[in-house]
């Protein structure tokens, strides 16, 4: 039998995932070409894994079984499980809290508070709020799009500049929410606790969001009108809640299972809402998780491939060198290093969850060579993830306010002003400031 072992370093044992990223695109980039909307998503993830997995295990030097045994361990990885529970349970929270108007009643909050003269600040951090809330930037944007393009429609304002606004907004809420899926990831690969991440992204995504607003305040939008759309208000409780809990550092399936308990009881309350309605939304919130599961058990699989054919060794020794090319300051060489390589893996993929996925395993070996503690590098992950998502012309986030505003996707990445804010104060921390220094990070468990 052949030994199932890690192998030395090999460039080879790249190929597989190199075959994914081509496949996923190459095919995004030729339906772009045709026009086709929503190019980057016509081949589902899961499906474009596929060949990868059976180039992984073809290019395998171990024995049959044992090439299959590897691969059902890393899809059987207690991380890998782990996130993806977590995943079914978000997207309950998120479809349940929609079903009972909680997502119109924090659009309303938001939208009643904000004066006119404080518009464009106001849509980001409304914006952020409400991703921040439910976890999705997509469902932020498609909550807030018909919103704000009638504020558009009945102003001189620039439709991109509103669009840029919203994406800016739900970018920032999808990097801190304790309920997306980039979160998820990214402290699952890295092992440390979603209060520690949160912690840790707000020392740099707060100031890049007081830029932001410093920004948005200079546009005067004192005469537009704004029309508040008629919701019960107390429907926004159940969001406010999951946030303050999570910040607590109660368990993330706790603080789940609570906010999907409290939307039906807010919702059976207020508006009716029925327990076959209930049990049926939940369902539907499972459903709506499908890809990214998926995609998260079949990464783990191609992972643990790679990984004992010594692929991920490979990447990180040919990352670490490249950044301590940049600094030899280890711990900020390790930043640079996993900053590099989610920027990049997320450029080819345009999408950010798949990115830290791909990522997350050599940026924890990474981190461990800098010895940058887990809860930076899970910051650093989902930052520059998100940071190249909302940026992207070819991201989802892009396509969808270009087809509900009927402008060009360009012209919406180009005014996401927060984006590249975040980049820059990103890159300035980690090249100026010494909050990466731990000295010695106290360890961090997962909760």
């Amino acid at each position: 039998m052949t030994d199932s072992s890690p192998q030395p370093a090999s460039a080879k044992a790249l190929l597989p995932l190199a075959l994914f990223l081509i496949l996923f695109l190459g095919t995004g980039l030729y339906f772009q070409n045709e026009g086709v909307e929503y190019a980057f998503y016509q081949l589902p993830s899961p499906v474009a894994i596929l060949p990868a997995i059976v180039l992984g295990i073809l290019l395998s030097k171990q024995a049959f079984e044992e090439r299959i045994n590897t691969f059902v361990a890393g899809v059987g990885d207690n991380n890998i499980i782990t996130m993806c529970v977590i995943y079914l349970l978000a997207g309950a929270f998120s479809t349940v809290a929609e079903a009972t108007g909680g997502v119109d009643a924090m659009v309303a909050l938001g939208l009643s508070i904000i004066p006119a003269a404080f518009l464009l600040p106001g849509l980001f951090i409304i914006a952020g709020v409400i991703s921040t809330a439910m976890g999705t930037s997509m469902g932020t944007l498609a909550a807030l799009a018909p919103v704000v393009l009638g504020i558009g429609e009945a102003t001189d304002i620039s439709l991109p500049l509103l669009a840029g606004v919203l994406v800016s907004g739900a970018m920032f809420g999808d990097n801190l929410s304790i309920i997306s899926d980039t979160t998820i990831a990214a402290t699952r690969t890295q092992g440390c606790t979603m209060r520690d991440k949160f912690r840790a992204n707000l020392k740099i995504a707060i100031p890049a969001a007081i830029v932001t607003v410093l920004w948005l305040v200079t546009y005067d939008t004192s005469g537009v009108p704004l029309n508040v759309p008629d919701a019960n208000l107390w429907l926004a409780i159940p969001y406010f809640a999951i946030i303050i809990l999570a910040v607590l550092g109660l368990n993330v399936f706790a603080v789940l299972g609570l906010g999907i308990v409290m939307a039906a009881a807010f919702g059976m309350v207020t508006v009716d809402y029925e327990w076959v309605a209930f049990s049926q939304d939940i369902y539907k919130g499972f459903e709506s998780m499908q890809e990214i599961f998926l995609l998260s058990l079949l990464i783990g699989g191609l992972s643990a491939l790679i990984r004992q054919q010594g692929g991920l060794a490979f990447l990180a020794h040919f990352v670490e060198a490249a950044a301590n090319k940049v600094s030899k300051h280890k711990q900020r060489a390790s930043a640079i290093g996993v900053a590099g390589l989610t920027a990049l893996t997320n450029l080819c993929v345009a999408n950010n969850t798949v990115s830290i996925l791909l990522a997350g395993e050599v940026s924890k070996r990474l981190a461990k060579i800098g010895n940058l503690a887990p809860r930076q590098s899970a910051s650093i992950l989902d930052i520059f993830a998100c940071v190249v998502q909302g940026a992207l012309p070819y991201g989802a986030q892009a396509l969808l306010m270009g087809a509900s505003f009927k402008i060009s996707p360009l012209s919406v990445s180009i005014h996401t002003g927060y984006c590249f804010i975040l980049a820059a104060v990103a890159i300035a921390i980690i090249i100026w400031r010494r909050p990466l220094e731990d000295r010695e990070p106290a360890p961090e468990t997962v909760v």
